[in-house]
């Protein structure tokens, strides 16, 4: 029987634009795996490594016509949007460039015998190694930058483990642009193609992340489909590292008195933030803790006047339109539940932005609201109108990880007033970024940048934005007592490649 056809569908229509590809079989995964692992050597030179990030990078930009074009027509997301996103992928790759020149990320830690330390210490030498080959699984609403070229590729790659990405289906043909743009660079630096491989389709999914010579995982997507291959992945005969972002429901917190102080700001604020990309960012705030009383009541009506304006929009795919409709007419229906600015569908291919208001009470305690507190993927959100501090405690209590948390305080407590300190250590457990008196969607690319939250917001406590995820993909070695004539050249006492280090207790550059 032949392999299935891997087509592009134009979400605006519903139509297929055409075949891409066809989906791997078990043989072409293998394949693809093999390939990766033999090319392993290739990315040992830290300098031609760099070089290749940066190649790609450049490459990217200079195709980015085709590639945006593709991009849009396969995911409605539009070309100021795409633009951004592919602008942020390129910027992304060469900052992984800079850090691999840089070699910080090696971790290199040298101790020297001492024989009066109790126990004595012999030489010690350690740093950090590629794990070999990942598996990288695409995201549906970012066809750039957490996809094929995206921040997983990208950071295993500086890494120095090549990579194998699952496409995802809703843009399959940007899928295969990008990795023909990232395999281009890679031979014109005199590596194999093989460093970047592609495959499609369900079943090459479950096949590469139980592949005996996959190293690790990242994913980003749905809690179901990333925790079947997180399960997978721990109940291999060598279980390895997946890294998956699942879901997030990114609670905020307003206080009364920031309500009170800028309530029409707040909300028109949220609004934008709540519709950005028509509602399908990971990190779209999905439940706000808003006071009840005059102040809330203008807060809410300011963020109605926001989002009734907002035009109609598609959605990634109709499965996606479909879930979206059902789960916010499920969420309406609940009793005390309304919806000031109706969510649901639009014209045959698009759907309406809107957002429910529930009492914060009925949040608090076990019942059928407890839907309410899951992630609704889309234009949507939900306010939960509070009394006092304690219905606010009582629903925080409640809530699984989450990428962000957001609290919006007055002028008074930013600046150490009321209980704004209490309120940051409620929702610090919650979150892998906690924000004040902004709105958590855009993800910087920065150093310090933390991507990542207890679960389900991810499986680890890694993060995949930032320099720091590169660290997913290595494993520390330390040598003891090993000849200098041995030691590879980042662990020698000369230090012949200039690499930061820490040698003896104390930082060397």
């Amino acid at each position: 029987m032949s392999a299935a056809q891997v087509w592009s569908v134009d979400p605006r229509t519903g139509k297929r634009r055409g075949q891409v590809a066809v989906e791997a079989t078990a043989a072409d995964v293998d394949s693809a795996v093999r390939a990766a692992h033999a090319a392993r050597g290739a990315l040992a030179d830290r300098t031609v490594r760099a070089a290749f990030l940066r190649r790609a990078a450049d490459l990217l930009d200079a195709g980015k016509d085709r590639l945006i074009g593709t991009a849009d027509a396969e995911t409605a997301l539009g070309t100021p949007r795409l633009t951004g996103e592919l602008a942020r992928t390129c910027y992304q790759l060469h900052a992984f460039a800079d850090l691999v020149d840089e070699g910080a990320f090696l971790d290199v830690i040298i101790d020297h015998p001492d024989d009066s330390a109790t126990p004595p210490v012999p030489d010690l030498r350690r740093w950090k190694v590629p794990l070999g080959v990942v598996a990288v699984y695409a995201a549906s609403n970012f066809p750039f930058a957490f996809s094929v070229p995206g921040g997983d590729t990208a950071s295993a790659l500086a890494a120095g483990c090549p990579v194998v990405v699952k496409a995802h289906p809703d843009h399959p043909a940007t899928s295969e642009a990008a990795a023909e743009v990232l395999r281009l660079a890679a031979t014109e630096l005199g590596l194999s193609a093989d460093v970047v491989g592609l495959v499609h389709g369900f079943e090459a999914g479950v096949e590469l992340v139980g592949h005996p010579l996959i190293a690790a995982a990242g994913f980003t997507g749905s809690v179901r489909g990333g925790r079947a291959l997180f399960d997978a992945a721990a109940a291999r005969p060598v279980p390895i590292p997946f890294h998956g972002e699942l879901g997030s429901l990114n609670p905020v917190v307003i206080t009364e008195a920031a309500a009170a102080e800028r309530a029409e700001q707040i909300g028109t604020g949220l609004a934008g933030s709540m519709t950005l990309g028509n509602g399908q960012f990971c990190v779209k705030p999905g439940l706000v803790l808003a006071p009840a009383g005059e102040a809330g009541d203008r807060l809410v009506k300011s963020l109605a006047d926001a989002v009734a304006t907002t035009a109609e929009g598609v959605l990634l795919d109709h499965r996606m339109r479909d879930n979206f409709v059902e789960g916010v007419t499920e969420r309406a229906a609940l009793p005390e539940v309304e919806a000031p600015v109706s969510p649901g569908p639009g014209e045959e291919h698009t759907v309406r932005a809107g957002f429910l208001t529930v009492p914060a009470a009925r949040l608090a305690a076990d019942g059928p609201h407890d839907v309410l507190l899951e992630e609704c993927f889309g234009p949507v959100t939900v306010v939960a109108r509070y009394e006092d501090g304690d219905e606010v405690s009582a629903v925080l209590s409640r809530l699984p990880g989450n990428l962000t948390a957001t609290v919006h305080l007055s002028a008074d407590e930013a600046a150490g007033g009321g209980d704004a300190a209490a309120v940051l250590a409620e929702l610090t457990p919650l979150a892998g970024r906690v924000l004040v008196n902004g709105w958590p969607t855009g993800v910087a690319v920065a150093p310090a940048q933390h991507h990542g939250g207890p679960y389900p917001a991810t499986t680890s406590t890694s993060t995949s934005v930032g320099a720091t995820a590169i660290e997913r993909w290595l494993r520390p070695v330390t040598y003891q007592s090993t000849p200098e004539a041995l030691l590879p050249p980042e662990l020698r006492d000369d230090n012949p490649l200039g690499l930061p280090r820490r040698v003896d207790g104390r930082p060397e550059r």
